[in-house]
């Protein structure tokens, strides 16, 4: 029976989501259970592509995320992939009526990981787009179930917040991904040159992303709105760790939150979104 399969196919994502991503799980669990499969499907398609423009380096990346991006569509057309993560992830995009456009700008996005590129202002604006603010309205989609008003009025927030994510991902992830992958996102940063100045004005237009993506959390539907609200706490957090990391630091380290305290903020959100305080 298909039914089975599809039951299985998400299952897949669902693991994939738990293997790469405590954190992003933690969210999911405090969303109402049915956004779970979705979103889990959504995050498991996002991870696929990402890995293979970030660690298959033994194989051809270009011609696996052509053939990545040919299923993708087919599976989407056919309604099934043998593939589990696209099996699922083509259930939702049916399902919810994501947008053509949002899958192929992530698409693009993955496709600019393939080359040696030097950002400038417009091509790094661009990688955003693509690898993060059209991933937050792949969720939104899912979250506001069919109201396109609801959906208009929360995607400025949803991109904003995407792009907060990406970029502390950036800022987090900066040595390694200039040692290992040759990689500096942001425009016309010198990694090797990277000091304190360079560091604030970078915190500073990531605050804004936040502040305006916390404006759209409260006006999310509260089904999903404590576990958005928990993505956000754990990456200001984050942020806040890396705004007292001394820019010298940043590039021998990781900058990461303990366990202990992902569990604090877990429940923190709980309380904050039981007594109506967010």
């Amino acid at each position: 029976m298909k039914a089975l399969f599809d039951k299985v196919s998400r299952k897949v994502s669902k693991i994939t989501t738990r293997a790469y991503s405590t954190s992003f799980s933690h969210g999911i669990m405090l969303l109402n259970r049915k956004f779970h499969d979705p979103i889990y499907a959504i995050y498991g398609f996002v991870r696929f592509a990402d890995e293979i423009v970030d660690t298959f380096h033994s194989y051809d990346k270009r011609r696996l995320l052509e053939k990545f991006k040919r299923d993708t569509y087919e599976a989407i057309e056919d309604q099934i992939s043998l593939n589990p993560i696209l099996n699922s992830f083509q259930e939702t995009v049916n399902t919810y009526n994501i947008d053509h456009e949002l899958i192929d700008t992530f698409l693009k996005s993955m496709e600019m990981d393939l080359e040696d590129v030097e950002y400038t202002q417009s091509n790094f604006e661009t990688y955003i787009l693509g690898s993060a603010e059209v991933v937050g309205l792949m969720c939104l989609k899912v979250f506001c179930e069919g109201n396109d008003e609801q959906y208009q009025k929360l995607k400025f927030y949803a991109m904003r917040l995407g792009s907060a994510f990406q970029k502390i991902n950036f800022l987090r992830d900066l040595n390694a991904d200039y040692v290992s992958l040759g990689r500096s996102y942001f425009p016309n940063l010198n990694v090797e040159r990277f000091d304190e100045q360079t560091k604030r004005l970078i915190e500073q237009d990531i605050e804004i992303d936040f502040q305006d993506g916390y404006k759209g959390i409260k006006l999310l539907p509260r089904s999903a709105r404590l576990g958005v609200y928990l993505a956000y706490v754990y990456y200001y957090q984050l942020f806040i760790k890396i705004r007292n990391t001394p820019s010298a630091k940043m590039l021998k380290e990781r900058i990461r939150i303990p366990d202990n305290k992902k569990y604090r903020i877990f429940l923190g959100s709980f309380l904050r979104f039981q007594f109506n305080l967010i």
